[in-house]
């Protein structure tokens, strides 16, 4: 292949990278801060929900409205998770590691308010240290039901938690601060 066909494909694959299905999008990182206790583990499995609307300044909603604003007035077509992570807060009793937390595969998913249908958002596979810990990300909003994505958008979900507990977290009497961390992308 000669200089000037080389440049010309070149040319071509740039032009094509920069093209794509949604060409308008926003994106930002959502937090929220769930907590779980020895006491409260249920059958070998450690467990905590809490609704996304709940958490101290709504970041979630705050993500949606300026999906909004920035799609020209229009609600996000579907939203995808680029990035989950887990972390152990600083604040937990009776663990300085996930892996003194769970054992084995932790999820998180979404459950919608009206339905109860649940929306797996990732999993992670024996989570260890403190964290940020990356999740392998399955969430799709794609495969919703129409209702549960208006419901998505409307922060009527909660976020929920579990996973084995590891064999000595019954007994320890901990009581742990725990923050998912998900980056949230909105599209036309």
């Amino acid at each position: 292949m000669n200089r000037r066909h080389f440049l010309v494909v070149l040319l071509a694959v740039q032009t094509l990278i920069g093209c794509g299905d949604d060409a308008v999008s926003y994106s930002a990182p959502v937090g929220i801060n769930l907590k779980a206790k020895s006491s409260d583990t249920v059958n070998a499995t450690v467990t905590s929900q809490k609704g996304i609307s709940t958490e101290s300044g709504n970041p979630f909603k705050v993500f949606v409205d300026n999906a909004r604003e920035e799609l020209d007035g229009k609600s996000p077509g579907h939203v995808e998770i680029s990035n989950l992570t887990l972390t152990l807060g600083a604040g937990s009793v009776g663990a300085t590691s996930l892996s003194e937390v769970f054992s084995g595969r932790v999820e998180i998913l979404f459950r919608m308010e009206e339905s109860n249908n649940t929306h797996v958002a990732g999993h992670v596979e024996n989570p260890s240290g403190s964290g940020p810990v990356p999740f392998v990300v399955t969430f799709d909003s794609k495969a919703m039901s129409a209702n549960d994505y208006t419901l998505f958008l409307a922060g009527k979900f909660n976020v929920v938690l579990r996973g084995p507990a590891a064999p000595t977290f019954t007994s320890k009497g901990a009581d742990v601060d725990l923050q998912a961390t998900f980056a949230f992308t909105a599209f036309e």
